[in-house]
């Protein structure tokens, strides 16, 4: 498969593993690149050293590209940064702030940059900064999220008209029939977090995997709408007074690796996209990659039929 952004990052498949805090390691990035994505190491749980280790550990692993995600407003220095740059990384995805704050070093260090952005107006501060690209993240997804709740689609399209260069679709995608209509949307690529989170060599515990595969597309609730963080996490005893109240601050996500790892469901609220629905299995990261470019391949073959 060939196209803008796999000629960019030289993986097989333009799918991007989504760089979440403390699941975003070695393990899961280097099963993603040598399945022919593009796997990612997360810096959002400001762990630096152990950041700097998965990223160490990442040639033993893979011989394929792999990046690192910065989120500029979690990094509390120019440690990350200065590690990056000079570790020989091609790839770099900014979040959470300006990248016009970095852009110039990351550039200067040779590497390919693509920012997140949750709106038309992000994605226009980002093109005007100078990234390579974009990474279009809809109110589908997991996590942190914008409280407009502006449907991927949508963003894809109205960004579209903005510019020309690459668009990486996230938010509610899982499988081929998604990353088709993300590309029909106007995307060169996708992101997957939820499907990722769910796959064999994923670190969480098996609970936290069982309880993706066991929702369903009205599983999630979007908490937090007018204070920050917002986000979308599954519908647990932990974040059903979030829900009611309408209120949360980050406190709510200091025992998350007990929920990731201890696989306590009501420690933390479980960031989950409303693509749970739409996994029924947990399967190995080999499996989902091969899985969604055939299923694309299909589909798309079935609209040119239409």
């Amino acid at each position: 498969m060939s196209n803008k952004v796999v000629e960019m990052l030289g993986c097989k498949y333009p799918i991007i593993q989504s760089p979440m805090g403390w699941i975003a390691r070695s393990q899961l990035a280097s099963a993603v690149s040598n399945a022919g994505g593009m796997g990612i190491i997360e810096t959002s749980s400001g762990e630096i050293d152990n950041c700097k280790e998965e990223i160490e550990k990442m040639p033993s692993l893979t011989n394929k590209p792999f990046g690192v995600n910065l989120p500029i407003l979690f990094l509390k220095d120019d440690t990350m940064l200065e590690m990056v740059a000079k570790s020989g990384i091609k790839f770099v995805t900014t979040s959470a702030g300006d990248p016009a704050k970095y852009i110039h070093k990351l550039k200067d260090a040779g590497i390919t940059v693509f920012h997140a952005v949750p709106s038309v107006a992000g994605a226009q501060k980002a093109i005007d900064a100078g990234v390579d690209g974009l990474v279009v993240e809809g109110t589908e997804g997991g996590g942190f999220k914008s409280p407009e709740e502006v449907g991927l689609h949508v963003l894809i399209q109205a960004i579209r008209k903005l510019t020309d260069k690459p668009i990486i679709a996230a938010g509610g995608i899982v499988d081929g029939i998604g990353m088709a209509a993300a590309m029909a949307s106007g995307a060169d690529g996708i992101q997957m977090g939820t499907r990722f989170v769910s796959s064999v060599e994923s670190p969480v515990h098996d609970n936290f995997k069982q309880a993706i595969v066991s929702a369903n597309e009205e599983s999630t609730w979007i908490l937090n709408k007018k204070s920050k963080p917002c986000i979308r996490a599954l519908k647990t005893e932990f974040t059903q007074p979030i829900h009611e109240s309408g209120s949360m601050d980050m406190t709510a996500l200091i025992d998350i690796k007990e929920l990731y790892f201890g696989g306590n469901m009501n420690a933390a609220p479980a960031l989950t996209g409303q693509s749970c629905g739409l996994i029924d299995k947990v399967k190995t990261v080999k499996e989902i990659i091969e899985e969604t470019i055939a299923g694309y391949n299909s589909t798309i073959q079935s609209m040119t039929a239409l």
